[in-house]
């Protein structure tokens, strides 16, 4: 019976292809977060892009 990978194996196969397996954060411009989906530009407080609802995972 095979057992499910966990997921550094999923990661390093990934990234093993040239996958990026870092979790997504925000950009930065300036001062100011940048949203990494649309490029909003958001104070350094935000949680949430304003203008696509992206959030980074927690």
């Amino acid at each position: 019976m095979a057992t499910a990978p966990n997921e550094t194996d999923i990661d390093d196969f990934l990234a093993g292809r040239g996958h990026e397996t870092d979790s997504p954060g925000w950009d930065e411009s300036y001062n100011k977060k940048q949203c990494p989906d649309c490029g909003g530009l958001h104070a350094t407080e935000a949680s949430t892009c304003s203008v696509c609802g992206w959030s980074p995972r927690d």
